[in-house]
């Protein structure tokens, strides 16, 4: 599914088959620069409760990373 924000075309939802053709054609896309995932924040696991809060308080527009 493609929606845009701002003007900017983003992908907001792809499901595909876990399989290694899947894998190696997106990583063929990441190498190439054809997708860029999109991070507003990283927090490590031991900041989940920050992230959590942030998650509820902000308008997130973009994903946050838990790093474990």
């Amino acid at each position: 599914m493609l929606a845009s924000k701002l003007g900017k075309p983003r992908m907001t939802g792809l499901v595909a088959k876990a399989s290694r053709e899947d894998l190696l054609t997106l990583n063929a896309l990441l190498e190439a620069g054809a997708v860029r995932p999109v991070i507003d924040r990283s927090y490590e696991l031991s900041e989940a409760p920050e992230a959590f809060r942030y998650l509820s308080e902000e308008h997130v527009g973009d994903k946050l990373v838990l790093t474990v």
